[in-house]
């Protein structure tokens, strides 16, 4: 019992204190990008969510049992991304082939999440800081719904400031980064809150 409380405290952490958006900054680029419409955020997110966690279940034992038996532990970048880049092209056939639209809406990000930071930074750290492999899952699953919960919020705030009386020097991007700043300065506000969680 105690197992599964740490389990989902670790994913709580991982998802709102430690956002990977709003306090280390990965994965700007489809935040930004992809955020002015709802479904083409929630299909990003979803995507997201599918390559991180199944990146982590590949990476890990292949780290652990792999490159650090052979004494090639240094190539881990270089096999992270080919496991991320493959997964990237699966996700992008899936939603080709089940939703063109939603395809077409994402565009030139979806092949993007092969190099978000967000992706390669969990799989990074999850063995750079030794993480074990249920550890490394709970972080997986908080970090990528801390990305999709922050991506569908940031989408339906901007989708209200589409139609709100701002200021035209604001209008667009600018209201938009001041929104993602004022984000992160709320979940700052979270800080320590799940200190010591131990899996």
């Amino acid at each position: 019992m105690n197992n599964i409380i740490a389990f989902l405290l670790a994913i709580l952490s991982s998802m709102l204190i430690d956002n990977v958006v709003l306090s280390r900054f990965y994965g700007i680029c489809p935040f930004l990008g992809v955020s002015k419409k709802v479904k083409s955020s929630l299909g990003m997110g979803v995507a997201v969510v599918f390559v991180i966690v199944l990146a982590t279940l590949i990476c890990w034992p292949l780290y652990n049992y792999v490159l650090v038996p052979a004494g090639i532990p240094y190539l881990d970048t270089v096999a992270y991304i080919l496991v991320i880049a493959s997964l990237v092209q699966l996700v992008g056939l899936f939603i080709k082939k089940y939703s063109p639209s939603l395809y077409k809406s994402l565009g030139i990000y979806l092949p993007l999440i092969t190099t978000n930071c967000a992706v390669l930074g969990v799989a990074q750290s999850n063995t750079d800081q030794g993480l074990t492999f249920v550890a490394s899952l709970a972080n997986a699953l908080g970090t990528s719904l801390g990305f999709l919960m922050i991506i569908v919020v940031f989408s339906c705030i901007r989708v209200r400031l589409e139609s709100a009386n701002v200021p035209k020097a604001f209008k667009g991007l600018p209201i938009a980064l001041i929104t993602a700043a004022l984000m992160a300065i709320a979940f700052m506000g979270l800080q320590g809150l799940f200190s010591g969680v131990n899996l």
